[in-house]
């Protein structure tokens, strides 16, 4: 079994919302803990035990901590351009939560009772590929697909930008890498040489100690590309997430040849 968790899943934009939009109040909380409860109750509902997690971006994040909090349950992790986990300097993270805070509370601002902007298709396009300059024709259009609504006179961005705001759910160093201790599941990261660590780059002394614990208990792959690889040119990324989940089908079916 294996679960996507990329932008649409944590836009509440997937078929779990179909499923669980009566589990939650209209006002959705998009922050770490409560995507990683989406998670669970996502897996309660299908009744997953076990299952593989392919996650991109902050979705890569959300498998990493679930991994960590439920070892039991992820057998293997596919990190796609995804840091993981996100250390913060311990001094900066009560910045940081103020930071989210303010900004939500602006957000609030702007959006109440405001209607949402009706746009005609190919004005949503090239208002996404603004935003997203890393992304090819065909993967805008793709994500837009699964990305807005139709309405009258034209569609809306079915997404929730909240994701965008800061995030103020973080841990400091030793918090993330208490976690990372904690992932039995087999790791492959793949890295686009052109992704994070070109657009997002992190202060090195909390990204090589990550970075160390990635390479200690994971496959890591570097691929030519950006950070929308997997969408842009997914034959790139394809073969390399096939052969490590079929390696690992075949170690455990070994492992349950032997007992």
């Amino acid at each position: 079994m294996l679960l996507l968790i990329n932008e649409f899943f944590l836009h509440r934009n997937s078929l779990y919302l179909k499923l669980f939009m009566l589990l939650h109040s209209p006002v959705f909380d998009t922050s770490g803990p409560m995507l990683l409860i989406d998670v669970i109750f996502l897996c309660a509902a299908v009744q997953w035990k076990c299952f593989s997690a392919i996650g991109h971006s902050m979705g890569g994040s959300i498998a990493a901590m679930f991994s960590a909090l439920y070892p039991e349950m992820v057998e293997a992790i596919v990190l796609l351009d995804s840091f993981g986990l996100l250390p913060a300097h311990k001094k900066e993270i009560n910045n940081i939560i103020r930071k989210g805070m303010d900004e939500m509370i602006e957000y609030e601002k702007k959006m109440g009772g405001r209607k949402e902007k009706i746009y005609t298709f190919e004005a949503a396009e090239e208002r996404l590929k603004a935003t997203n300059p890393f992304l090819s024709d065909q993967s805008a259009q793709t994500l837009l697909e699964r990305g807005v609504k139709q309405v009258d006179g034209g569609v809306v961005f079915s997404r929730d930008i909240r994701i965008n705001l800061t995030n103020i759910a973080r841990m400091d160093l030793e918090q993330c890498l208490d976690l990372q201790a904690q992932i039995k599941a087999k790791l492959l990261l793949i890295q686009a040489n052109q992704g994070l660590i070109k657009i997002f780059p992190q202060p090195e002394d909390l990204f090589e100690p990550i970075q160390k614990g990635w390479k200690d208990k994971s496959t890591i792959v570097t691929v030519e590309g950006n950070h929308h690889i997997h969408l842009n040119d997914p034959a790139v990324v394809a073969p390399i997430i096939t052969d490590f989940l079929q390696s690992v089908t075949a170690e455990d079916a070994a492992n349950q040849a032997a007992k």
